[in-house]
């Protein structure tokens, strides 16, 4: 699904199209280099070396974050607000079955989430902005470490102070449901909030032709796993999009026997923030209800992920306008999504936005991400530059006219 040529339904030209025309192999390099060598959550050594190179290369003044993976970079103007940019750079523990000719050369790792991509039009960005001097607004490039594992790496980030005189923030994401040439946009919440669940039941454990004389364990996590994620439904607002679903089950091996010890795993996601605040409890006080007239002892782990992202007002508009510019067909409708993004982290503490970019090529089959088939349309590398330079080259007007 590889494309060739940069230029997708695009009006106009100027700067960033100059730039695209000029620098398009480079994009496309820089891709299939880190598509090539992938690197886990907080291993991502060779890729922070990478952009550290570029940007350095660029005339920038890069910095490494302080846990040696990720890397931040401020552009223009000194003033603050400034407008964020964050890719993420993390590949996944998945072995890659594409065939391309730039296929993973690490044995199990691969990037079938479209990290790669995030990187390279970030990087795209970064060029095309230090040569646009002088730009409307000050910008901080933020190549982050580590969004494949909860909590996540923007907590790292964040830590690091990446946040600080930041006004608004931008990200992207590959989607493969949306055909290249096009950006998903979305106001208000984009993601769900998704956390673990880990809970080990215990018993004396027994014969199973007399249960009455110990716990039955085996009952007891049945009644868990059909009675946790109907009371939820019961006890939560379903307009917040909430769901229970267990991903393990693990209990005994001997068919007269009842365990002593059993384990259940799962997820539960929610698209309200407010919901998000109180599951944790919820989920603690109904596990105990449940389980309490049977008998059996329980340790619940309950291990809190990311909120959902929400997209701001303002920051919406801003990404329309530049995702408008693009083409007349370039902005798409786009759903929430019940899957998790730790780029709501960063919106705990600056407003911002994230948009779906589009890249599947409209011919072959749609494959989803995390597949270890997963490939995306390149051309689709141009339509992410375009769009967050655009966010950054229109921010004034942008901003004016969203605010008016």
């Amino acid at each position: 699904m590889t494309g060739t040529e940069p230029a997708i339904a695009v009006e106009g030209g100027g700067p960033i199209d100059e730039w695209l025309a000029a620098h398009w192999d480079e994009l496309v390099a820089w891709r299939r280099d880190i598509h090539a060598h992938p690197e886990l959550s907080r291993q991502e050594i060779r890729t922070t070396e990478l952009v550290m190179r570029e940007l350095t290369e660029a005339g920038l003044q890069p910095r490494r974050l302080p846990l040696g993976t990720g890397v931040v970079c401020d552009i223009g103007p000194g003033d603050e607000p400034r407008i964020g940019l964050r890719a993420d750079m993390d590949a996944l523990p998945v072995t890659e079955h594409t065939g391309l000719a730039f296929t993973s050369t690490v044995e199990g790792v691969s990037h079938s989430c479209g990290h790669d991509a995030h990187t390279a039009i970030l990087l795209g960005v970064a060029k095309l902005l230090a040569g646009s001097q002088p730009l409307p607004v000050g910008v901080r490039l933020i190549f982050q470490a580590a969004e494949e594992v909860m909590p996540g790496g923007a907590l790292d980030a964040i830590d690091a102070g990446v946040t600080s005189g930041l006004g608004r923030i931008f990200a992207l994401h590959c989607d493969p449901r949306l055909p290249v040439g096009t950006v998903g946009l979305r106001q208000g919440p984009l993601t769900s909030a998704a956390d673990h669940i880990d809970l080990q039941l215990h018993s004396a454990g027994g014969h199973t032709s007399r249960p009455h004389l110990t716990g039955d364990l085996v009952y007891a996590m049945g009644t868990v796993i059909t009675g946790l994620p109907g009371v939820l439904s019961r006890r939560v607002d379903p307009r917040s999009g909430t769901v229970m679903v267990w991903g393990a089950a693990n209990a005994g091996s001997a068919p007269n026997a009842i365990p002593q010890e059993g384990r259940l795993r799962g997820t539960v996601r929610t698209g309200d923030h407010g919901t998000w605040a109180s599951l944790e409890s919820l989920v603690r006080s109904v596990v105990g209800e449940l389980v309490a007239p049977l008998g059996v002892r329980y340790d619940l782990s309950y291990i809190r992920g990311v909120p959902p992202v929400v997209n701001d007002e303002v920051a919406f508009r801003m990404l329309k306008r530049s995702v408008a510019a693009i083409g007349p067909d370039a902005i798409a409708d786009t759903p929430q999504s019940p899957g998790g993004e730790d780029f709501s982290w960063y919106l705990e503490h600056v407003p911002g936005a994230m948009a779906r970019l589009g890249v599947w090529d409209g011919i072959g089959p749609q494959v989803d991400l995390h597949a270890p088939n997963f490939d995306l349309d390149e051309r689709a590398l141009a339509i992410g530059v375009r769009t967050l330079a655009g966010v950054v080259l229109g921010a004034k007007n942008a901003a004016e006219s969203a605010s008016s």
